[in-house]
């Protein structure tokens, strides 16, 4: 059991750190705004190629037979 609240101590004296630390961050530190530009190339319009119909590959599945009716 006292290993457990040492480490249930420490967990939280970390978690505290943290949480401290993010506070101090956002009191403090005042980000600076500018303006960013960025030119997004666009894609060459080009057709796409034609590609050969494949060949079948596996024959046509026929109609499987009907179910025989539930028994009542």
């Amino acid at each position: 059991m006292p290993t457990l609240v040492r480490l249930l101590t420490i967990l939280a004296l970390v978690a505290g750190f943290v949480l401290a630390v993010m506070a101090a961050l956002v009191t403090f530190v005042e980000p600076t705004r500018r303006e960013t530009i960025v030119d997004v190339p666009l894609p060459r319009f080009e057709p796409a190629p034609e590609v050969e119909a494949a060949p079948e590959a596996v024959a046509p599945v026929e109609d499987a037979p009907a179910s025989p009716p539930a028994p009542q």
